[in-house]
């Protein structure tokens, strides 16, 4: 059984990067409100290298619709300003000379609907990674037969595979509804 208890520790973590993933995604998609974590993504031209922002400056929210970079360096105001303009977050940055103060400009109807469409999009993308890996486990979990595991074990590890499986779902699921009334909520 400690063959198939194997398995289920890789299907698990497995799973459970896939769920990360899903969560990181998520706090990428802005739902009207400002969010540190949306700018997680802009890299900045920082001699000769592409760095991340948070590795540059502090980020945080000043009320609901207002983000504050502050650079620890001032030179790379301008350098940290163009990275915000050519990502694809659709905001217009103010550079005053000491910080950027970014104004998310509150969403239309349409907007939001996009959003939850791409919310859900990448909950079905973490729920195929939790099929993928459940697939490959299950796999895994089969070829145990030819080493003498009984059916009965191989039948309960499937089983447990599948309890695994339904949960991440679940939780994927439960992720998905609360960003979407996150975003639909003015």
């Amino acid at each position: 059984m400690e063959e198939i208890q194997f398995f289920l520790d890789e299907a698990k973590e497995m799973m459970e990067k896939a769920m990360d993933h899903v969560v990181t995604e998520l706090a990428k998609i802005r739902a009207g409100k400002a969010s540190p974590a949306m700018l997680d993504t802009v890299r900045v031209e920082y001699y000769g290298n592409l760095t991340p922002l948070n590795q540059m400056a502090s980020v945080n929210s000043l009320d609901a619709r207002t983000l504050v970079i502050k650079p620890w360096e001032k030179t790379v105001i301008a350098d940290i300003e163009k990275a915000i303009l050519n990502s694809d977050l659709g905001v217009n940055p103010q550079n005053d000379g000491e910080q950027i103060i970014i104004s998310i400009p509150a969403l239309t109807e349409e907007r939001r609907i996009q959003l939850v469409k791409q919310a859900k999009h990448e909950g079905e993308q973490g729920k195929i990674s939790i099929r993928n890996a459940r697939h490959e486990v299950l796999h895994g979990i089969k070829d145990l037969k030819e080493e003498g595991v009984s059916e009965d074990d191989i039948k309960k590890g499937e089983e447990k595979v599948q309890e695994l499986t339904d949960q991440y779902g679940t939780k994927i699921d439960d992720l998905i509804s609360k960003k979407e009334e996150d975003i639909l909520t003015v």
